[in-house]
């Protein structure tokens, strides 16, 4: 009976690993927070179809002050349940810069960093005190394939610089994470969803959100310790040798 707390949750994957995660046995798991600025239309209507079991908190990655704000709160939440912890801390929220290098300014690289690795790490230091009581102690770091380095002449032709280098980074804090928690029983790793059509305007994607989501959650659930610092894949049949920029085979990705 799994606690969970998910990050930009009224939308995209976000949403969608909220909404699996409700339709899921109680046995399974038990509450999710669903965070993000506001409680939209969709958001709202899901804690109203599993009143008590999606609880929505209003957090703003990146604003330190309205993570740490709603910390007592979720605390509260788990307590009213019986429950001392948190047992998985899923880390989606980010958002995505489409220039080239020689268009960014510093002003577009330091707000998607600060989103997209400044905010991961002030959620799992605010939250790593109930983390340490949950029973499964999992952070689970939602990256991209295109913050791979070793995979860049695969994608220099994507326009996303800031976005390639923030989610690289996002990578190595998952890493230093992973290596100063490990003596203490956690599991931080980070994991590649897949291009998913979350939108219209992605909806030339690979993948629905639906399949990456589930591959998601699916190793969520099966990795133990022995995935702790590690990038993995999502495993989708039929596009482990996909031609394309992307594929699915289920394997650790290249730093």
């Amino acid at each position: 009976m799994a606690s969970y707390l998910v990050t930009g949750s009224a939308r995209g994957i976000g949403f969608e690993i909220v909404r699996q995660l409700a339709a899921k046995p109680d046995n399974e798991v038990k509450t999710i927070f669903a965070t993000s600025r506001t409680e939209n239309t969709r958001l709202k209507e899901l804690t109203q179809q599993y009143p008590g079991r999606v609880i929505f908190v209003p957090i703003t990655v990146g604003d330190e002050i309205s993570i740490r704000n709603a910390v007592p709160s979720i605390e509260t939440a788990l307590a009213d349940k019986g429950v001392n912890g948190l047992d998985v801390l899923i880390n989606n929220a980010g958002i995505v810069g489409w220039t080239h290098a020689t268009e960014m300014s510093m002003a577009d690289l330091s707000d998607v960093f600060h989103i997209n690795v400044t905010g991961v790490h002030m959620m799992i230091q605010a939250f790593l005190p109930l983390l340490r009581k949950g029973d499964q102690k999992k952070v689970i770091n939602i990256s991209s394939s295109v913050g791979s380095i070793a995979r860049q002449p695969i994608y220099k032709s994507l326009p996303s610089a800031s976005y390639k280098v923030t989610k690289a980074a996002l990578n190595m804090l998952t890493v230093v994470w992973a290596q100063e928690l490990s003596e203490e029983g956690f599991t931080v790793l980070c994991q590649n969803p897949g291009w998913l059509k979350t939108d219209e305007a992605n909806s030339h994607a690979d993948l629905p959100v639906g399949t990456g989501v589930e591959k998601v959650l699916e190793n969520a659930k099966k990795v133990g310790q022995e995935g702790n610092g590690r990038f993995l894949n999502i495993h989708v049949p039929g596009w482990e040798k996909n031609p394309g920029l992307h594929q699915y085979d289920g394997k650790d990705l290249p730093w």
